[in-house]
């Protein structure tokens, strides 16, 4: 490659975006990190490149915004930098019944979760075809082998991201890219803080670190989809056998406790 090669990674301030960096860095990838809170980026960033000896771009950005993953792109490529690892992490949910639940924020989390996700693999894949190599991963979640009520968007969202990635990943397999969908389930980072509040009882189920380790292990092994933890892939199997009605009711009970 004429250029040293990026891992590009969205929603990398915390929680599992942050604990796949570390994994990239270790593994003596550069990165580009991207996420909408400068100051916390400015931080990493010199964390990240003290202690691993990588180069670390950072790129403030609000993936939500219209047209937002393809100026990020046109920033990446005004800089001469080829991106080999593409992470897909940004997103969020919301609680709630859906009649209640704030509109403008479930077209924000749709931009996101979706739009941006979608938008940003357009850009980048394109390049990793035509080189003839690359590392795509997208962030899902166990939510995307069920409906979720309570938390319905969410859920939705997810499911998209599951069944995009292995449509592409089987498009794109024959030129050299590799599209790995990791499909983590409860762990603990400010996402759950976010959607439930501190009293969930998601929190502490797994740590973001043992969910990025497995993930990234994962994608280098070009595995079509990584679902950290036994009790989780016994729930993504169990649920394929089981009636969606009673799926949905139960996955409903859960959300309400």
């Amino acid at each position: 490659m004429p250029f040293p090669a990026y891992a590009l990674i969205t929603g990398s301030s915390s929680g599992i975006g942050l604990e796949l960096a570390k994994q990239c860095a270790t593994n003596k990838r550069n990165l580009i990190l991207v996420a909408r809170r400068n100051d916390a980026l400015q931080h990493i960033q010199k964390e990240l490149a003290e202690k691993f000896g990588v180069d670390v771009v950072i790129m403030p950005h609000d993936l939500s915004k219209p047209h937002a993953a393809k100026e990020l792109h046109d920033m990446i490529l005004s800089r001469g930098l080829v991106v080999d690892v593409l992470i897909n992490n940004a997103g969020f949910g919301d609680y709630g019944m859906f009649v209640e639940t704030d509109l403008e924020k479930e077209m924000n989390m749709i931009d996101l979760n979706v739009k941006a996700l979608t938008e940003l693999t357009k850009h980048v894949s394109k390049g990793m075809k035509a080189r003839g190599s690359g590392y795509i991963m997208n962030v899902a979640s166990t939510a995307a082998f069920q409906p979720g009520p309570l938390m319905a968007v969410y859920f939705a969202t997810k499911a998209y991201v599951l069944s995009f990635s292995e449509a592409i990943g089987n498009e794109l397999a024959p030129f050299g890219v590799s599209v790995t969908t990791l499909c983590p389930g409860p762990t603990n980072t400010a996402f759950q803080d976010r959607a439930f509040g501190n009293d969930s009882f998601f929190k502490g189920a797994m740590t973001p670190e043992a969910v990025a380790r497995i993930g990234y292990e994962g994608m280098m092994k070009k595995k079509s989809v990584v679902i950290p933890g036994l009790k989780n892939k016994l729930l993504a199997f169990s649920v394929r056998l089981t009636p969606r009605k009673m799926v949905t009711a139960v996955a409903r009970r859960m959300f309400e406790r």
